[in-house]
């Protein structure tokens, strides 16, 4: 499987770990709790050579089934684990982004996991009202206490990641080397949950600017592309309220068509769409069966030039040619 580089730092010293292009979420273990079931997830997720895995201090569940998991295996050195914090509303009111949550999430997480490390952590959501510098400082004494790897941003602006990366390279510590919005064909009209943010051009011009990985959360927009939704289906409110517009129904219809010339499916289009942008890019996946899991995987093999992107989105320049 292809891989991103990410840079992290360990005992001081820079490191880079290669994350693979599909990165294996945990939502389906609360779907389907069933450690026979988590088992073979993992098992096939490795053996085609993924190795990373998302979670989140919010996902309390997930991150225990991750832990026992990897107690009762031993594989700890074959996977790596994203796990973000800070979210707000999570155990206690309020946005939690400052330093004593951030705290408190990541130790809690790392208990969860029974590992004495993550490799990647992300603030699962910004608080603009808190200083950047106060983040980078506690981030910071983390990766040097080894307890973090690599650290990163979940819903924030490219403006406030650079921001705090600014503060960073001023005060000579290490910033955030990867971001994890959200990323797909299918745009969000509304954010799909409170403080959600989304990879507009301007963001994905600032990742092709400085090259920093983007994570994509949501990269398959909740499955719009898979053929259970359609213009006249409504009984879904939140796919409906976030992506029922006729842009997303236009994009729709030409991953469709792109999928028929290519011989592969509407949502291998929109994967590859995700992880064929000019940065680096990976795709966190809900896969929840062993079927979805091996249709991701062949997903990646499927090449998209930047004239067939732009045609996808809609783009001016981007116009189609019959093959």
């Amino acid at each position: 499987m292809k891989t991103i580089n990410i840079e992290g730092i360990i005992n001081g010293s820079p490191i880079v770990k290669k994350c693979s292009q599909l990165i294996m979420g945990s939502g389906n273990f609360l779907r389907k709790d069933d450690r026979e079931h988590i088992d073979r997830m993992f098992d096939t997720f490795l053996q085609v050579g993924g190795n990373t895995v998302d979670t989140a201090h919010q996902y309390g569940k997930c991150e225990r089934r991750i832990g026992e998991w990897l107690d009762a295996t031993g594989r700890r050195s074959e996977l790596m684990i994203l796990t973000k914090g800070a979210h707000h509303d999570d155990g206690e009111p309020g946005p939690r982004v400052n330093p004593r949550a951030i705290t408190k999430d990541l130790l809690e997480s790392l208990e969860r996991l029974r590992t004495d490390y993550v490799d990647f952590y992300a603030l699962h959501r910004d608080d603009p009202n808190v200083d950047v510098g106060l983040i980078m400082e506690v981030l910071n004494e983390h990766l040097k206490g080894g307890r973090i790897h690599a650290i990163g941003a979940s819903n924030w602006t490219h403006d406030r990641i650079q921001e705090a990366n600014d503060y960073a390279k001023s005060h000579g510590l290490t910033g955030f080397t990867f971001n994890s919005a959200n990323l797909s064909l299918a745009k969000c009209r509304v954010p799909r949950w409170e403080g959600c943010v989304s990879a507009g051009r301007e963001m994905c011009e600032w990742h092709e600017g400085n090259n920093m990985p983007l994570l994509a959360w949501s990269s398959q927009a909740g499955g719009f592309f898979t053929g259970r939704f359609s213009p006249d289906k409504l009984d879904d409110a939140e796919m409906v309220n976030v992506y029922y517009t006729l842009d997303n129904w236009e994009r729709y219809a030409r991953a469709e068509k792109l999928a028929e010339q290519k011989g592969v499916s509407r949502i291998q289009i929109a994967l590859s769409y995700v992880l064929n942008q000019p940065f680096p890019t990976a795709a966190l996946i809900g896969m929840e069966t062993i079927e979805e899991l091996l249709s991701s995987v062949n997903g990646i093999k499927v090449e998209l030039s930047d004239q067939e992107i732009r045609w996808l989105d809609l783009m001016e320049g981007g116009e189609w040619i019959a093959q």
